[in-house]
C-alpha cells in the first residue's frame, strides 16, 4: 500500500497540482453561483434526472432512456435561454478586473466631500419622504442603462440630487446613475428583479434597485416614498433601515476602498503589515 501511494506522489508534477487547483476553484465558484441563484433548483432537478437515467439503464427501460437522452439535448438549449441573466452575471463576475478602479482619479478629500453630499441628500429625502433611486456604477459599465435616460453629467451635490427627485420634476420617476464623480444620467429605466420571494410591501422602485444589482456589481440606494426608509441593494440582496454611519461606510466602499490603491501600493501595505506582525 505504501508503495502504491509513493508511486502516485512521485508521478504528480507541478502541472498536475496547478490543474487540480484550477478545477477545484472553478467548482467552488460554480457551487457558489448555484447557491446564490435560481440554479439551485435547476441543479436539484438535474440530479433527479441523472438518478432516473441511471435507474432506467440498470432496469433496461429503453423507452425511458430514449426520452431522457433527447430531453438532455433540448434541455441544454433551454437552460441557456431560461438562465440567461444568471449566466450573464457569472461571466461578468469572471471578467471584472478588481485591480483597476473606476474612481482612481478621485483623491481622498474629494471622495470625502462626495460622501457627505450624497449622505446628506439621502437623509434629507428620507426626512421629507421623497422617493429616490441612485445607482453607483463600478466595474460593470451601465451604458445600456444610461441610454434609457437623460444625460446630465453634473457635479455631485445634495441640491442637485434633491432637484432631480423632487416630486413633479421631469426625471424624478427614473433612476439616477452616478459614474465616478459625476451625476451622469437621470430618469433611467432599470430591469426589475425576478425574485418571487420578495415581500409584497416592496414596490417597483425597490424591485428595480435589486434588479440592476443582479446583472452588475452596482451599488444602489433606495429611499421609500411611503416610509422614508433608506435601503441598499447590492449583489441581488436588499438591506433596509440604513443610518448615516452605514451610508458613509457603503459610500467609502465605492470611493475610498482599498481597490483605489494601485497594485504597488497594495503590495507595499501587505509587506508593511507582515513586518509589523513579525
Amino acid at each position: 500500500m505504501n508503495q502504491f501511494f509513493q508511486n502516485i506522489v512521485s508521478n504528480i508534477g507541478v502541472n498536475d497540482v496547478l490543474d487540480i487547483l484550477i478545477v477545484a476553484f472553478l467548482f467552488y465558484k460554480l457551487l457558489g453561483f448555484i447557491r446564490e441563484t435560481r440554479a439551485e433548483q435547476l441543479a436539484k432537478g438535474l440530479l433527479v434526472l441523472v438518478l432516473v437515467a441511471l435507474a432506467a439503464s440498470w432496469l433496461h427501460l429503453y423507452t425511458l432512456q430514449w426520452i431522457l437522452s433527447n430531453l438532455v439535448n433540448v434541455g441544454l438549449i433551454a437552460i441557456v435561454i431560461i438562465f440567461q441573466p444568471e449566466l450573464r452575471r457569472l461571466l461578468e463576475n469572471l471578467g471584472r478586473n478588481k485591480l483597476i478602479s473606476n474612481f482612481s482619479g478621485i483623491d481622498l478629500e474629494e471622495a470625502e466631500e462626495i460622501t457627505i453630499e450624497i449622505r446628506e441628500a439621502l437623509l434629507s429625502m428620507s426626512k421629507s419622504r421623497t422617493g429616490a433611486l441612485i445607482v453607483f456604477e463600478r466595474e460593470t459599465t451601465l451604458t445600456d442603462i444610461i441610454e434609457t435616460g437623460t444625460l446630465i453629467q453634473a457635479g455631485i451635490s445634495r441640491e442637485m440630487i434633491g432637484n432631480i427627485f423632487y416630486e413633479g420634476a421631469p426625471l424624478h420617476d427614473g433612476a439616477l446613475i452616478v459614474r465616478g464623480d459625476k451625476l451622469w444620467a437621470a430618469g433611467c429605466v432599470l430591469p426589475l428583479t425576478e425574485d418571487k420571494k420578495l415581500s409584497k410591501e416592496l414596490g417597483t422602485r425597490h424591485r428595480a434597485g435589486i434588479g440592476i444589482t443582479e446583472n452588475s456589481d452596482a451599488l444602489v440606494f433606495i429611499v421609500s416614498e411611503e416610509t422614508g426608509i433608506i435601503s441598499k441593494a447590492e449583489n441581488g440582496k436588499l438591506e433596509r433601515n440604513l443610518n448615516a454611519a452605514r451610508i458613509d461606510e457603503l459610500l467609502q466602499s465605492v470611493y475610498i476602498a482599498p481597490d483605489k490603491d494601485s497594485l504597488p501600493d497594495r503590495i507595499t501595505k501587505v509587506l508593511k503589515g507582515g513586518r509589523k506582525n513579525a
